[in-house]
């Protein structure tokens, strides 16, 4: 080094202690300006005694500051390891983005706790992230909305678990623009291909076959083949079990310790007929939503029905899908059934109901 890192201590004690902002700003510029040029060739202290000073600093510096640290450092290697956890960290997005998404001193831990705490603008950044492991992705599809979960699929490094590539398909229902994307990821599980296309309109499929790659577009072609030879899927007949819930109503025996009892028989036809019943809607379309990815959906028509939170639980607990809810889930559920009123409850169920009959009418 040309200039001992110590030379600057005092510098660094007058813009701290009765120093401006301007003071401190020039400060770190010069602190950070001093590690850029030898920072390759310090040892471990000399890189701890940078740190310190650089994490002193930050915590004395407006965002402006600190976001012009973050884009100095974000390429670098060697960047020290606390001021760019600090600075990943940060809650204001021009701080941490440079840093989330560029670098390379950040771990999977790290990136796990961010993703998991931070807000949609945080897991923007994280998506772009070159070779994300499963363990972040996993939380980024979990917790992000649709302009997150389209930039993670665009990522052509990162990879997906087996309940990530479920969740990004279930998160294209509707989708057009995701259907695109995930359609042309050459890492799509043939399966989780196959459930895509099934989603996907018959205009979405001609343009995934117009602009994917030779070997991309062949596979696309078998899965729709098969798709296409497939026979019909037998109707479901709920038949009986809305037999018996209407003979309940009528006999005042449909309350929630039926509903509990049904749940803990296993019979789950009988309790999306119960809710069917409880809101005007076919029981087919209640069985989907019971049987469906999304148990947030679920809270929907109990909520409409008046059932106690603990009815619900049990429902989401036992409901018929793999994997089974965990703990983190009812907890969000439970605080989002809360905040749930009944008018707006209410209010989504009659769009179903009117939907329903637009459906069954046809073109």
């Amino acid at each position: 080094m040309q200039q001992p890192v110590y030379s600057i201590i005092t510098e660094l004690e007058d813009a701290v202690s009765g120093g401006s902002s301007a003071k401190r700003i020039s400060t770190l510029r010069r602190v950070t300006d001093l590690f850029l040029y030898d920072g390759e060739r310090l040892n471990d202290e000399q890189v701890k005694v940078f740190d310190d000073v650089l994490c002193f600093l930050i915590a004395r510096v407006e965002t402006r500051a600190r976001a012009e640290l973050a884009k100095r450092l974000a390429p670098v290697d060697y960047a020290p390891f606390e001021v760019i956890q600090h600075l990943a960290f940060d809650d204001e997005i021009e701080v941490a983005g440079d840093v989330l998404t560029n670098s390379s001193r950040l771990g999977t831990e790290a990136l796990v706790k961010i993703a998991s705490t931070k807000g949609q603008e945080h897991l923007l950044a994280i998506s772009a992230r070159a070779n994300l492991p499963e363990a972040v992705t996993d939380v980024i599809v979990d917790r992000g909305g649709d302009i997150v979960i389209r930039r993670l699929a665009n990522n052509a490094s990162a990879r997906f678990s087996e309940a990530g590539y479920s969740g990004m398909v279930a998160h294209a229902e509707g989708d057009d623009e995701l259907i695109e994307i995930l359609g042309l990821r050459v890492d799509l599980p043939a399966k989780f291909l196959r459930d895509l296309l099934r989603r996907a309109k018959d205009a979405v499929r001609d343009r995934l076959l117009k602009i994917a790659p030779a070997s991309v577009a062949e596979e696309i072609r078998r899965v729709l083949d098969g798709i296409a030879r497939e026979e019909p899927v037998p109707t479901r007949d709920f038949s009986v079990a809305e037999q018996l819930v209407k003979l309940m109503k009528e006999l005042g025996e449909l309350d929630e310790a039926a509903i509990v009892k049904f749940v803990g028989g296993g019979k789950f036809d009988e309790v999306s007929a119960t809710l069917a019943v409880l809101n005007d809607v076919p029981t087919a379309l209640m069985a989907r939503v019971m049987e469906g990815p999304r148990a947030d959906l679920l809270l929907i028509p109990c909520k409409s029905a008046g059932l106690d939170w603990m009815v619900v639980e049990s429902i989401l607990r036992h409901r018929p899908v793999v994997p089974r809810v965990d703990d983190k889930t009812l907890w969000q559920a439970h605080r989002d059934y809360g905040r749930l009123s009944p008018e707006t409850a209410q209010r989504t169920v009659r769009f179903w109901q009117l939907h329903n009959r637009i459906e069954k009418a046809g073109p």
